[in-house]
């Protein structure tokens, strides 16, 4: 079942641009798999907020796994002095800079790279990348849209590249203890997981539009999003509040919670119905112009009727559960329910107060040395995946990482909507309803388009 719907009917699939030709990419060929000891080229793309995470942990397996940052790209030129300092501080090297992608991804030293840009730009991107002969890091959610996530899977498989999508709870080690706890009935049959997002978040407020700073290649940042002048609350991290560039918190911290959530349900295919509702609440809208919900509640139900519950709450709240959870999950099963924290996890035998299982305590050397880093680990992992040649070696290869990205988009639909939809899983369409469909894929800016063939 798997395997038959990686490689859906494209003709069954929403419409979508053009291939993009004069790019200057032509796959690269590699006459034996990456040895052990061969060194890693990379290149970081996206080097503001959650880069700087992807620029320390490649600089950490420097000398562990023989890897070296050869490039740093960004179309804000600013950030190029510190992020290079702090690879020099770090390596002893000194990286390139660049802010024009293309000409990163035609440098045939480069194995890798690693996206932390924009949700807009992860499709786009990864395919060009794929072309180039690039294997892939890619944050989450992995794409902008489900369209886009097929995209990528087809070219991952198309060019023989190892994707790695950012979910990094998949290298947790306590968190897989507690995946495999569940999947091995601790609480008996699970029958319903929750995720939870609660991070208040105050207005952003607003501003006229502008000229671009002069250190912004503009065009190049907004890329496959429509075009609109330059406003300084729309960059920068606030891209997250705007449909055109983000999908809100419930498609930005959210991705996190579903994917463990999917993975506790072992679900490996999509939900046939999703419903979501919310709004903006708790801020001045005449001050804010964000588009995207700071409350959000989603039902997204399976075929064998599991259910996956998620809440985005953006506003003052308390915590929930034992564990104080503001992000984490929660599984209910026919014999208990099971708390996930971080990398903490407890279980609980029906009605009982006290746990009867869960990981060791957080804060022992003996637990730390458990855990790990869950950046630099999902990293290795990546690594391994490279070197090996296969995708089974990934923890969250793209056809993973797709389905969990999915289910935050369907909600996203839906609440935009504003009614349920049923959806057809095996054709990554809605079940009449063609006004839903539309909202697979997007409108793209040309040149930055991508392909209907890979």
């Amino acid at each position: 079942m798997t395997q038959r719907r990686d490689f859906i009917k494209k003709s069954l699939i929403g419409s979508a641009g053009i291939a993009i030709g004069g790019m200057g990419f032509s796959a690269k060929s590699y006459g034996s798999i990456i040895g052990a000891n061969d060194r890693i080229n990379v290149a970081i793309i996206g080097i503001r907020g959650r880069g700087v995470s992807h620029i320390n942990a490649w600089c950490d397996m420097k000398t562990s796994h023989n890897v070296r940052i050869k490039t740093l790209c960004d179309t804000d030129e600013q950030f190029f002095e510190p992020r290079s300092k702090t690879v020099f501080d770090k390596t002893g090297i000194k990286p390139l800079t660049e802010w024009d992608m293309r000409k990163v991804l035609d440098d045939k030293e480069i194995d890798a790279v690693s996206f932390a840009t924009p949700n807009h730009w992860h499709a786009l991107g990864t395919i060009w990348a794929c072309q180039a002969g690039k294997h892939v890091y890619v944050e989450k959610p992995a794409s902008h849209n489900i369209w886009e996530g097929r995209k990528m899977i087809e070219a991952s498989r198309k060019y023989d590249r190892r994707i790695q999508v950012g979910f990094q709870n998949r290298s947790i080690p306590n968190v897989m203890e507690a995946m495999k706890f569940l999947h091995d009935g601790g609480i008996g049959n699970v029958h319903m997981a929750r995720g939870l997002c609660i991070k208040p978040r105050d207005s952003f407020g607003i501003a006229k539009d502008s000229a671009p700073p002069a250190s912004l290649h503009y065009d190049r940042w907004l890329g496959p999003a429509p075009y609109r002048a330059y406003n300084e609350k729309r960059g920068h991290y606030n891209w997250h509040w705007f449909w055109d560039t983000g999908n809100g918190d419930t498609g930005n911290q959210g991705p996190h919670q579903f994917d463990v959530a999917r993975w506790g349900l072992n679900k490996n295919e999509h939900p046939v119905s999703v419903f979501s509702s919310g709004g903006i609440y708790g801020i001045d809208r005449t001050q804010c112009e964000q588009e995207t919900p700071n409350t959000q509640i989603t039902i997204a139900k399976y075929n064998d009727g599991k259910i996956l519950e998620f809440e985005t709450r953006g506003r003052y709240s308390n915590a929930e559960s034992g564990l104080g959870i503001k992000i984490g999950n929660i599984f209910y099963g026919s014999d208990g329910y099971l708390e996930i924290d971080g990398d903490t996890w407890k279980a609980y035998r029906k009605q009982e107060k006290e746990p009867f299982a869960g990981s060791k305590a957080v804060g022992t050397a003996e637990a730390a040395s458990l855990t790990g880093s869950s950046n630099t680990e999902h990293f290795i992992n990546f690594l391994d995946a490279i070197k090996s040649g296969k995708d089974e070696t990934l923890h969250c290869d793209i056809s993973e990482g797709h389905y969990s990205s999915a289910v935050p988009f369907l909600a996203n639909i839906s609440y935009r909507l504003g009614r349920e939809l049923k959806f057809m899983g095996d054709y990554e369409k809605f079940a009449n309803d063609p006004e839903a469909d539309i909202m697979l894929s997007r409108r793209y800016r040309s040149p930055y388009v991508v392909p209907s063939e890979v």
